[in-house]
């Protein structure tokens, strides 16, 4: 963004159009709503991925990685007086319930919500 600011000010040395203020003002309004410049946006929907140049200049790469799944959450079950988590329940005998009977993967939506492409489509 500084280079973008730095060059909105050399362009003024040499006459600015208003078809190039416009487009730079598109530009900058555009990294300070959606956090990507015009570019970055029409390539994120072109690639399917979250791109910016804002990324770079915070150190990071121009796309953001995948995620990860998520880590499969422990098997705890209550004994007497306390709770034990369990890395493998299917080696318990007959396993008790668990603390919090939830489901212990994302949901077909969930999963999905979770891998769609930028921006959501």
């Amino acid at each position: 963004m500084l280079a973008l600011l730095l060059a909105l000010l050399l362009a003024g040395c040499a006459g600015v159009t208003p078809v190039q203020g416009a487009v730079a003002a598109a530009d900058v309004a555009s990294v300070a709503v959606l956090g990507r410049g015009v570019g970055d946006a029409v390539y994120s929907g072109v690639t399917g991925r979250d791109c910016s140049v804002v990324r770079l200049e915070q150190g990071k790469t121009y796309c953001k990685p995948p995620e990860a799944p998520p880590a499969r959450p422990p098997y705890c079950t209550r004994t007497l007086g306390y709770i034990e988590c369990w890395s493998n329940p299917e080696a318990l005998p007959g396993p008790p319930h668990e603390v919090a009977d939830g489901p212990r993967v994302l949901t077909r939506a969930q999963e999905a919500d979770r891998t769609r492409r930028w921006p959501g489509w």
